[in-house]
């Protein structure tokens, strides 16, 4: 692997360890008021017709809780350990496809990223 490639996977890890944290440890001290759009809803009372607006069982994780869980403490930073993983599944399985793509691309035109290669090429 190369150092560019090390450094973007090193990255890439970080990343994914302060978004499992931020969604493990720090969102339980979130606030329980609602946001803002939430409350102009509840102001303007339309806020009924929102949430019935699409069903409920559409929703992975509905209303930031872990049903399956009985604990109300943990909850909140399971419904966030979940999304954090199916956000990382979701780009994983992009990612995986770009490569794939990116390689069979190389394939048909029959160049590849050896830049000793592509300077013998261009020497000859």
């Amino acid at each position: 692997m190369e150092k560019v490639e090390k450094s973007i996977l090193g990255f890439v890890i970080v990343g994914i360890i302060i978004s499992i944290v931020i969604a493990v440890f720090i969102s339980p001290l979130a606030s329980s008021f609602p946001d803002g759009l939430e409350k102009v809803a509840e102001s303007f009372g339309f806020i009924d017709k929102a949430t019935t607006a699409v069903n409920e069982s559409f929703f992975i994780i509905p209303d930031y809780e872990f049903k399956y869980v009985s604990g109300e403490q943990w909850q909140g930073p399971l419904a966030g350990l979940f999304g954090v993983l199916i956000i990382l599944v979701i780009f994983g399985i992009i990612f995986l496809i770009y490569k794939s793509v990116s390689k069979n691309k190389q394939k048909k035109s029959g160049l590849n990223n050896n830049p000793k290669v592509l300077i013998n090429r261009n020497n000859v």
